[in-house]
């Protein structure tokens, strides 16, 4: 078995690469056994990168910074710097690159022992990409610069080309998910945050605050309300929440009827298209009791409510009678809008 010198032990000595490796247990893994994920730490605003004329002007800041087989480099700059922008082409746009710059001669035979923000110019194309630092460089990217032909504007600078990384079991914030993750790793895509469960990434949603709308019914119904109307259900009344990644309707309240009003629709419009279901939903609803009459074979507590792909709102009940609906609810019904 391989041997190893741990740190934090009397008369043990480390060398560099030693306490490169050492430190990757400090940051969130790579997805290889000895490696760890390379960035600055996010919501610091470290770093920064701007631009103004042909100044460009980059903050102060930490990272960290990951070459394969060295381990990991902490980096600190305490005060920032500028550079300068070389000048646009005449006719054609470039796209530049400042990056954060490890120099260990150890590894890269520079003849430095030090840390430092590089700009490289790209070059000049009707389709430019940023360039990539040549030979073996121990870096991290900050921000591309895109600079117009002359005369054709400002240059801008876009910084999402700098990874972010976190400590281990920390949630990361990144539009790319996180290199063969573990079960349990959870990760912020910018919308919702994520876990992998071993074979997928599961979604968990923000808790969404949704408020009711309160629709005007048509002729012939009254909304409810909590004294005399629609057996105290309070009014009729929808809204549209996300659950699962699945749009859904829901709708509460309760209406009362007028005597023989039955209508294609209990509401004065049909829904707006969004609010329409794919396919028609149709729900048993309460209503009020009723009394046997005379040739009534049965006593009906409940009647069939459609929501319709018209976007229409359709009581199915007799439109006369001991079994005529004077009162209903909507309490509770939900259904997906796709």
């Amino acid at each position: 078995m391989v041997a190893s010198d741990p740190a934090w032990i009397n008369s043990v000595s480390l060398d560099g690469l030693e306490l490169r490796r050492i430190d990757q247990l400090l940051v969130m893994h790579n997805g290889t056994s000895l490696g760890g994920r390379a960035g600055v730490i996010p919501g610091g605003g470290g770093l920064s990168v701007s631009v103004s004329g042909t100044t460009i002007t980059v903050g102060s800041g930490a990272a960290w910074v990951y070459q394969s087989g060295q381990g990991m480099y902490r980096v600190s700059l305490p005060s920032g710097g500028t550079l300068t922008l070389t000048a646009a082409h005449a006719t054609l746009p470039r796209v530049d690159l400042v990056y954060l710059r490890v120099w260990d001669n150890s590894v890269d035979a520079s003849g430095l022992n030090t840390a430092d923000v590089v700009y490289l110019a790209g070059t000049a194309s009707s389709t430019p990409v940023a360039p990539t630092p040549a030979g073996t460089q121990i870096y991290l990217p900050l921000a591309t610069i895109s600079v117009p032909a002359s005369g054709g504007g400002s240059p801008t600078v876009s910084q999402t080309v700098r990874p972010n990384t976190v400590a281990p079991g920390g949630i990361l914030p990144s539009a790319t998910a996180p290199a063969s993750p573990y079960t349990g790793q959870f990760y912020d895509n910018g919308t919702d945050l994520l876990r992998w469960n071993g074979s997928g990434w599961d979604t968990y949603q923000k808790v969404q605050t949704v408020g009711w709308t309160t629709p005007t019914l048509g002729t012939g119904y009254t909304q409810g309300d909590l004294t005399t109307n629609g057996n105290l259900n309070g009014p009729i009344r929808y809204r549209t929440y996300t659950d699962r990644g699945t749009a859904y309707m829901e709708w509460d309240g309760g209406a009362t009827r007028a005597s023989g009003a039955q209508t294609t629709n209990i509401l004065n419009a049909v829904l707006a298209a969004g609010l329409r279901p794919a396919a028609r939903a149709s729900f048993t609803i309460a209503r009020n009791a009723t009394s046997i009459a005379a040739g009534d074979n049965s006593i009906v507590h409940s009647c069939k409510i459609d929501f319709s792909q018209d976007g229409s709102v359709a009581l199915v009940s007799a439109a006369a009678g001991t079994t005529e609906t004077t009162w209903f609810s909507l309490k509770g019904i939900r259904y997906p809008l796709a």
